[in-house]
């Protein structure tokens, strides 16, 4: 019990420093969130003092000093009020958050499960055969795919199955004449449209799991319980996933838990260069139009949801390996 009020207690106390500098992060860009919208008038002549008024106003830029400001931020953290998108006016920020993230979670949620599963099995046999074929090919080939960056791969699929080849759309996450429902049609224009974020996302992300499932694996296969289960004669694929695999497997829990949470936020670079209408490429608009309650919004989700993620993988840590209670 200590142990669980003990991880309470640290996920409280950060999510208070993660809403603080969620707070003091976007003041500390330079320039306004009406500088972009005063710009545009300025080519017609200068602006005046009353109209830069007006425009910060009708944007519902914040005024007072800091103290206020965060005060009134808190509030409305507490009642999950976020305000009115600047870039995106008059649109409310959670009507755009709640458009765009249900296609991030479905693409990079899918798509980090997937890389898990997959990463993970072919570890356990790279690790399990190693110094064969088995080992070398997942492991090189893993390795050497996740040293390419994201958007170097998203860029070679782009020019060589989208445009060349013609197999897939080449942005957006689905057909511009489709409207979104429930049917098998718009769901099958959906995965098409899906299949190249996708895949960028499974070939530089699923290296990784398996280099980290072969090292911890072969590891525990020199522990003693392991040489134990080999001497009384049990199969070597009860041995393998029983109980080398099973113990190896909680380290790799753990990182699936911090990246799961990170889900959230998107794949930035991806979701740029495909176009694809999710939190990610919603975060960079944000950004490139010092849209402050957007910017907010989003930050505050993606620590949240990395908090959230960090703090279940502890208390289900402590029960799958008890001794991390002591």
């Amino acid at each position: 019990m200590r142990y669980f009020w003990g991880r309470v207690g640290l996920f409280v106390l950060t999510l208070w420093a993660a809403v603080t500098l969620n707070f003091i992060l976007p003041r500390l860009m330079p320039g306004s969130p009406a500088d972009a919208a005063i710009a545009k008038l300025s080519q017609n002549g200068p602006v005046s003092p009353a109209m830069r008024a007006s425009i910060e106003a009708q944007l519902g830029v914040p005024s007072g000093s800091v103290w206020s400001q965060y005060l009134s931020y808190l509030g409305q953290v507490v009642h999950f009020d976020f305000g009115v998108s600047y870039s995106y006016f008059p649109q409310p920020v959670s009507s755009l958050i709640g458009a765009a993230l249900p296609w991030t979670l479905v693409l990079v949620g899918s798509v980090t499960v997937i890389a898990f599963v997959v990463g993970t099995l072919l570890g356990v046999v790279a690790a399990w055969r190693r110094g064969t074929v088995l080992d070398t090919v997942p492991t090189v080939g893993g390795q050497f795919l996740s040293a390419f960056p994201y958007f170097w791969i998203a860029l070679l699929l782009l020019f060589f199955l989208g445009y060349v080849a013609g197999w897939f759309p080449t942005s957006g996450a689905y057909s511009q004449t489709a409207t979104p429902n429930w049917s098998l049609s718009f769901f099958g224009d959906a995965l098409d449209h899906a299949i190249l974020p996708g895949l960028t996302i499974l070939i530089t992300s699923f290296g990784g799991w398996i280099i980290g499932m072969r090292n911890t694996m072969v590891n525990t296969l020199g522990e003693d319980y392991v040489t134990f289960a080999e001497a009384n004669g049990l199969r070597p694929r009860s041995v393998a996933m029983r109980y080398a695999a099973r113990n190896a497997l909680l380290p790799q829990f753990t990182s699936f838990g911090m990246v799961l949470g990170g889900v959230v936020g998107g794949s930035l670079l991806v979701e740029t260069v495909f176009a694809y209408p999710g939190v990610g490429l919603l975060l960079f608009h944000a950004v490139t139009n010092q849209d402050y309650p957007l910017m907010q919004a989003l930050f505050l989700i993606i620590t949240v949801s990395v908090l959230i993620a960090n703090f279940l993988v502890d208390i289900l840590y402590g029960v799958l390996d008890p001794r991390t209670r002591q």
